[in-house]
């Protein structure tokens, strides 16, 4: 399926419209704590010599051109949180190469000027060698473009599509990546955990708000038919035009199928669901993390499964992921979805890159970073590679909701990303 676009995105992905209240139904229907975490001033400390560069008095900072304040906040805020609570940590244990890491913060408010000032500002003027941007390519691009002209590796902790990279920003390109799950690994592992569960027909129901869905479905499909699975029908509808009205006649109209596949988010994903439900079919549903959560479920929602970064129902199999989530919350900044994973991980990454070429220059960065390969971080080992500049190969969380309350299953990783 095809549908062209103009460009804006959220969370990555091309959205139809630059109308902001898009972005800001998507925000009311997150934990708006969470916005609240993206606006402290953020902590370091440690301090030790220097190993590779010369001066140990400078510490290495990374600078954060994300949204506080704006439609952003509850997506950007989480993955800030955990990546203050990360540089805390490292700095404890003896920092990098004998440095303290040192997270400075502007917040963009989502203004396009505003957000290229604050990448200027934190490269000119707080010295940042390394820039994490807003988990939203479009909103992000005035800052990243600002960071890789300036040479310096530009991290967005959750774009959960393959535009952070060459793809969408040329040559210079090869110092951006993000730390999400690329769409084509996620719609991927949906579909091998459809094969593992017995189910050789499916309903696919992409929402053609996003890039990122239309991928996420797309993938599925791929991969369920390349496994021996059949998509007995694949149609779509568009959140906020109220075409969301018509996914249950979809369902219901497509015929029996073993599992329904559908790519969306809140708040149309509420009213699909019940719709669904409401008109008498049962069928499983298998959904991507941007179904994470519980605060848009209807009542008594059965029969859903998702995948997503992390549990925060406390019942994840990682014991530092558990341990964040309790720090996370301590600071008034419980999560709503696992999402906030990535800006551990970001900052992980970082650390790991500065300590393998021993200093601070894009390139090499950018270089360490397509060889990671199964790279030890907070949510599970994480991949890149010269065509791919978002996450692969990270293992997801497979999720069980039974009368609206999600359970972990068990952790599930592709066996490789499709090929779209």
């Amino acid at each position: 399926m095809s549908t062209v676009v103009p460009r804006i995105t959220v969370k990555g992905e091309t959205v139809r419209t630059r109308n902001l209240v898009v972005a800001a139904a998507i925000a009311s229907t997150l934990a708006i704590t969470t916005a609240a975490a993206a606006t402290t001033p953020p902590a370091s400390g440690g301090t030790a010599a220097a190993a590779a560069e010369p001066d140990a008095a400078n510490p290495i900072v990374i600078g954060a051109a994300m949204d506080g304040s704006g439609a952003m906040a509850p997506v950007d805020g989480p993955a800030l949180a955990a990546a203050r609570l990360t540089v805390d940590k490292i700095n404890a244990e003896g920092g990098v190469l004998g440095r303290k890491l040192v997270l400075e913060y502007i917040d963009t408010k989502l203004d396009p000027a505003g957000t290229k000032a604050a990448a200027v500002d934190l490269i000119t003027k707080k010295g940042a060698k390394v820039l994490l941007t807003t988990c939203d390519v479009d909103f992000a691009t005035p800052a990243v473009q600002e960071g890789i002209d300036a040479g310096l590796l530009t991290i967005a902790p959750c774009i959960g599509t393959d535009q952070m990279g060459p793809l969408r920003f040329g040559d210079k390109g090869k110092l951006a990546f993000s730390m999400g799950n690329v769409a084509q690994d996620e719609g991927a592992v949906l579909a091998e955990l459809a094969i593992e569960r017995g189910y050789k027909t499916a309903i696919v129901v992409p929402d053609n708000l996003l890039v990122y869905f239309q991928n996420v479905c797309s993938s599925f499909k791929q991969r369920f038919e390349e496994k021996g699975g059949k998509v007995i029908s694949e149609e779509g509808f568009t959140s906020f035009d109220q075409s969301v009205n018509n996914v249950a006649t979809i369902v219901t109209g497509a015929g029996a199928a073993d599992v329904i596949t559908m790519c969306t988010f809140s708040p149309d994903i509420t009213a699909a669901f019940k719709g669904i439900r409401d008109a008498g079919v049962t069928t499983p549903i298998l959904g991507p993390w941007s179904g994470d959560g519980t605060y848009w479920m209807p009542s008594g929602l059965s029969n859903y499964t998702y995948v997503t970064y992390a549990s925060v129902f406390g019942d994840d199999p990682d014991p530092a992921v558990n341990d964040l989530i309790a720090k996370l919350t301590a600071a008034g900044a419980p999560p709503a979805s696992g999402g906030f994973v990535t800006g551990a991980a970001a900052i992980e990454a970082i650390a790991k890159a500065i300590t393998e070429v021993g200093d601070t220059d894009g390139a090499k960065l950018a270089a360490a970073f397509e060889g990671f390969k199964g790279l030890d971080a907070t949510g599970g080992k994480i991949s890149f590679s010269a065509e791919l500049h978002s996450v692969s190969g990270r293992e997801y969380r497979v999720m069980n909701v039974t009368d609206s309350k999600p359970v972990f299953e068990k952790l599930m990783a592709a066996s490789s990303p499709a090929q779209l």
